[in-house]
């Protein structure tokens, strides 16, 4: 047995012969396959949902000034749009958000290719926003929608008043929620003859996790995410330029948008 030391605590593992090794890898390995073949069935399903088409004129504050929802598109026929948990006031972005935006610069050239555009979208002022970005050094598109309805009609912002009521509209439920900022993600598509502007798909919750590269490649090493002992799932992220720090420091700060992260992790979509 190997000793494997994990969030909680020593636990055993069995080692095995190279050919008893194999046997077991290509019994996981149809599991694999199976899940594969299901999540290209589901993909398929997504793409053939209804459409809605989008009626009002939404207008951000981007670094180029003022900019409408079919001028994100950038000449192309699809947008992802990740609302990302800012709020006005806010000393810094969500920390999980972050965690999420840290994989963007490298991928959406990739996406360009393939007719996407992707931008971020929050509610504090753009000033707040680019004082972000720049802090993290990244170069996507990030978008104010501070004055607008946009994060309220995507079910990531939520009044005072909403939330007083002890419960609000998330994920396609009424739930209690931690925060009056939320994550997630939406896609529209634009039609080159029409113009015309339609909402194709939003997540939220634990529908992001598979956006997050970084637990992909944690999810195949011998320890996995090894959040069972933490306090919350996510615990441990920090903002890039915060890791290191100890406990007491602003990095460590347990903030809402981890207490949603925590709570989405432990339920169904």
């Amino acid at each position: 047995m190997a000793k494997l030391t994990t969030s909680t605590g020593i636990q055993e593992h069995k080692v095995v012969s190279p050919s008893e090794w194999l046997a077991t890898r290509k019994e996981l390995l149809l599991k694999e396959k199976e899940f594969t073949h299901l999540r290209d069935e589901l993909s398929r399903q997504r793409r053939e949902l209804p459409w809605e088409k989008i009626e009002k004129r939404y207008v951000f504050d981007g670094p180029g000034g003022k900019q409408t929802l079919a001028d994100l598109f950038d000449g192309r026929n699809q947008l992802i749009v990740y609302h990302f948990m800012f709020g006005p006031g806010w000393a810094e972005g969500c920390k999980s958000c972050s965690f999420e935006a840290d994989h963007f610069n490298s991928f959406i050239v990739h996406l360009n290719a393939r007719d996407v555009s992707m931008v971020a979208i929050s509610r504090a002022p753009l000033d707040e926003l680019q004082a972000f970005k720049k802090r993290m050094g990244w170069s996507f598109n990030w978008l104010s929608s501070y004055g607008n309805d946009f994060n309220s009609d995507y079910h990531v912002s939520f009044t005072k008043d909403e939330l007083a009521k002890g419960k609000v509209y998330y994920n396609y439920n009424m739930e209690e929620f931690p925060s009056d900022e939320a994550p997630g993600l939406s896609v529209f598509y634009k039609d080159g003859t029409t113009g015309e502007i339609f909402h194709s798909y939003s997540t939220y919750g634990r529908g992001l996790d598979i956006f997050l590269g970084a637990y992909n490649f944690l999810d195949v090493v011998p320890k996995g995410r090894d959040e069972e002992g933490l306090p919350h799932t996510m615990a441990w992220v920090r903002h890039h330029d915060r890791y290191g720090a100890t406990a007491g420091t602003p990095a460590a700060f347990v903030d809402a948008s981890t207490l949603v992260s925590s709570r989405s992790s432990g339920e169904e979509r």
